[in-house]
């Protein structure tokens, strides 16, 4: 079942800590994530962590994002743009808690099939990245998810998310 929300953004790192790069397209490998990004390069800063998590691709809402925004503009502090959270797909046309449903169930953004596997709970490292300490607390229940890429493709801006139902 196609839904409205649609790919707004494309995001890849080469490195741990490095800037994040707008792409038109990016090719995803089952199994690994995107190409050229650091977690498919195991050279993320949490590639090495214990217990190792599927780092595949991870996922991020624009309402999420514009909400977390309102939040910290109304306490004059800086926003975030969507390279700076660090996650590599923004999607409009859904909501952080729409999104968020998609932990444990099997979705497509364009023909890649995709697993969400967690929530990417608001971390210190954008936050520290960029001196701003408000990230966590703006970004908390709309940090995005993180999925599991099971069939291999390219994502392109403008690519459709929709859900797999059994009775497809």
């Amino acid at each position: 079942m196609k839904l409205n929300a649609h790919i707004t953004a494309i995001y890849i790192a080469t490195a741990a800590g490095t800037h994040m790069k707008q792409m038109n397209s990016a090719k995803i490998i089952a199994g690994m994530g995107i190409e050229g990004d650091r977690y498919a390069l195991g050279a993320g800063a949490y590639s090495a962590s214990k217990p190792t998590k599927v780092r595949h691709i991870s996922l991020i809402s624009l309402s999420g994002i514009e909400t977390a925004n309102d939040w910290l503009k109304a306490g004059d502090e800086p926003s975030f743009h969507g390279a700076e959270t660090r996650r590599n797909v923004v999607l409009k046309g859904i909501t952080a808690d729409e999104l968020n449903d998609f932990v444990g169930q099997r979705f497509q953004l364009s023909s890649i099939q995709l697993l969400g596997t967690e929530l990417c709970a608001p971390c210190e490292r954008p936050a520290q990245l960029l001196g701003r300490p408000s990230f966590m607390e703006a970004f908390e229940g709309r940090g995005g998810i993180r999925a599991e890429v099971l069939s291999s493709g390219v994502l392109t801006i403008g690519d459709q998310l929709s859900i797999e139902n059994e009775n497809d």
